[in-house]
């Protein structure tokens, strides 16, 4: 397949720049086979049935943009993409001149780093301080909105860009589809029968990165962290057994169960995913996707063309649109069911 199978024309009013007035008043676009249907959110409720399973992505996203200077007087930004344990992360670093190992910087005028090495694309930096770095990055740090974003975060961000039920640190970006939900929601789909369930993916900064190479079998995936409760595992069975449908809250969920099920049965545990899906790829745990709008020439559109089925997700986002609807993380909703292709 060639990349450019997946682009299309996208105006730039429709990339969302703020999230709706109020969770759940988003637009849902509902696709099944080549039927597709206009609906709000809210209408997720009677598109879910009891006995179906909602898997929820608890990640949270951590404060991980820093501004400082080296020893030199350089103006630097550190994104943290990764934390490795109490002190040491991995993370970009934009500067005139790329630091040393061995050399120090100065973060938000207060935090003493210093550059360990390089890692691919990464560098390694150790914070000297006694404190995690966790709660370093939540005092210091400021909200890492995606680059498609153009104002800097502000506290309706820090609010609105994190989802209701995140409590795993250690994303850079939030599980998008899951920022739909509010409580009363979650608790409208319990009293109707639905269950939920919950799986880890960390998100890291190459969910935005565009695939840059004119075939798709030649991208290089990037790695994030997942982990599968034991309670997760026994959760989907019970729901397959029942005649219920997994139902897979963004593609990061969906990543991490499939992740997870490589060796043909759902396995609880985790580790570190490179899972690059693509058309042809046959789904082993998820039959609904709930997702917000992708961006072109993504591996995330290459997922749910996967999913849906090429065809079928040409029509949905050329239909979505003329429609007019908000696209990317503070976007609106497509609520999709598998395809027979898959």
């Amino acid at each position: 397949m060639r990349t450019d199978e997946f682009d299309f024309d996208l105006p730039e009013r429709l990339i969302a720049q703020q999230p709706p007035e109020k969770r759940g008043a988003s637009r849902l676009l509902c696709v099944q086979g080549d039927a597709l249907e206009d609906a709000g959110f809210a209408d997720l409720l009677h598109k879910l049935r009891a006995g179906d399973l909602l898997v929820l992505n608890d990640t949270r996203v951590i404060k991980a943009r820093l501004f400082g200077e080296k020893a030199s007087g350089g103006k630097i930004e550190v994104l943290v993409e990764r934390v490795l344990d109490e002190h040491e992360v991995l993370a970009q670093v934009r500067a005139s001149k790329s630091p040393k190992a061995g050399s120090r910087m100065t973060l938000a005028e207060r935090l003493e780093v210093e550059v360990l090495g390089r890692e691919g694309e990464f560098y390694r930096l150790r914070f000297i301080a006694d404190e995690p770095v966790l709660e370093l990055l939540e005092r210091y740090g400021r909200l890492p909105l995606p680059p498609y974003i153009t104002h800097v975060a502000g506290e309706d961000d820090e609010r609105r860009y994190q989802t209701v039920f995140a409590r795993e640190a250690g994303a850079v970006a939030a599980p998008t589809a899951g920022l739909h939900f509010d409580d009363a929601m979650l608790q409208a789909l319990h009293g109707q029968g639905v269950a939920v369930a919950y799986v880890t993916l960390h998100v890291g900064a190459g969910t935005f990165q565009p695939v840059r190479v004119e075939q798709v079998a030649e991208h290089q995936m990037h790695s994030e962290r997942y982990h599968i409760p034991e309670a997760t595992v026994e959760a989907v069975a019970q729901a397959q057994a029942s005649g219920g449908r997994v139902v897979a809250v963004g593609t990061t969920s969906l990543r991490a169960l499939e992740s997870a099920a490589q060796a043909g049965q759902l396995q609880a545990g985790g580790g570190e995913t490179r899972i690059f899906i693509t058309p042809g790829y046959r789904f082993r745990v998820v039959d609904v996707l709930l997702t917000n709008f992708h961006l072109p020439k993504s591996t995330l559109l290459m997922l749910v063309s996967a999913f849906g089925g090429m065809a079928q997700m040409r029509q949905a986002y050329r239909h979505a649109v003329k429609q007019g609807y908000r696209f990317f993380s503070y976007g609106d909703a497509m609520l999709i069911e598998k395809s027979g292709e898959t």
